[in-house]
């Protein structure tokens, strides 16, 4: 499979550091060109699976206007400028929830959406997560923060409580790499 090309872009709305939105004229393997092509380029973020010992995962319940309506999700925020995703991370758990994790894990680096770009999500797993001060994440939202024992969000996925695939994404990568750990251990032990 070859690659397209860009032949020209124009960006049509500039909202820095929040969003861009531009046109772009493609160029496709087969020499066909297309023209008016979307991009959308949004700010890159970090999304924390952190569990604690009792194997209970922190979980924050608030109001996302995108969705129009309150829904859990893993803490997660904005890669700042000249930060690593890992540091933004850290950052983020301690800021939104008042957790701090001795274990973190890089379960990868997505992009949201293959077509137009939009913005790339580093999904973390942190373990050994403990209240370590009060939240003060400064958003705009109100937010609870919860403690859900891990084998109960899956069922909070199958019901919907779970509204945002990003958070979706991101609890599923970690109970994935938390049942092979399961499944490395109990080889150990045989």
């Amino acid at each position: 499979m070859r690659p397209w090309r860009t032949l020209a872009r124009r960006v049509v709305l500039s909202r820095p550091p929040w969003m861009e939105v531009a046109e772009e004229r493609i160029a496709l393997p087969d020499g066909r060109e297309i023209e008016g092509f979307l991009s959308i380029r949004t700010r890159d973020f970090a999304a924390i699976v952190a569990v604690t010992e009792p194997h209970e995962v922190v979980l924050i319940r608030s109001y996302k206007h995108g969705l129009r309506s309150v829904s859990l999700a893993v803490p997660a925020g904005y890669v700042e400028e000249g930060e690593d995703s890992l540091t933004s991370a850290k950052r983020e758990l301690r800021e939104e929830t008042g957790y701090e994790a001795s274990e973190w894990t890089s379960l990868g680096r997505y992009v949201v959406d293959g077509n137009y770009g939009v913005a790339t999500e580093h999904v973390y797993l942190a373990r050994r997560a403990k209240k370590v001060t009060e939240p003060a994440s400064g958003d705009l939202e109100e937010m609870e923060i919860l403690l859900v024992p891990l084998h109960d969000v899956m069922a909070l996925l199958l019901r919907g409580e779970i509204a945002q695939l990003s958070s979706a994404a991101a609890l599923a990568l970690a109970t994935l790499e938390l049942e092979a750990r399961a499944g490395l251990d109990r080889e150990t032990v045989d």
